[in-house]
């Protein structure tokens, strides 16, 4: 099963702080709005999401649909395939996904409390 692009995503205090550490060790901003609370940032094949006021903490990111680039992947599952056979394996998936196509997104949670959100823009 391909699961897309991934990323780390981040609960930060403060973006603009947060976006200038990140481009001292050398990542630049791919995607986002500052303004509104985020940004993607790419070192290599590397991703980090800042995101101010979104989430409770960090979390893992899945992507289904995209590359590392942001660009259609055409090789990832759709979104409601993954959570069908995430959720046949016995996690729990909350409830299905009432849509039959387009972005839509899910989150589970690993045994260490982990959050980890399946989000698809496509």
């Amino acid at each position: 099963m391909h699961l897309g692009n991934f990323s780390v995503s981040l609960t930060v205090k403060d973006i603009r702080a947060s976006k200038d550490f990140y481009e001292k060790i050398g990542f630049a901003q791919v995607h986002g709005e500052v303004a509104q609370g985020w940004a993607i940032m790419k070192s290599g094949s590397t991703k980090v999401g800042l995101f101010q006021g979104m989430f409770d903490r960090n979390l893992l990111t899945f992507n289904p649909g995209w590359d590392e680039d942001g660009n259609p992947d055409g090789i990832s599952q759709d979104i409601r395939a993954i959570q069908s056979r995430i959720g046949k394996a016995g996690i729990d998936v909350g409830p299905a996904i009432d849509s039959v196509a387009g972005p839509a997104n899910f989150m589970i949670t690993d045994p260490d409390g982990n959050p980890i959100l399946f989000d698809q823009h496509l």
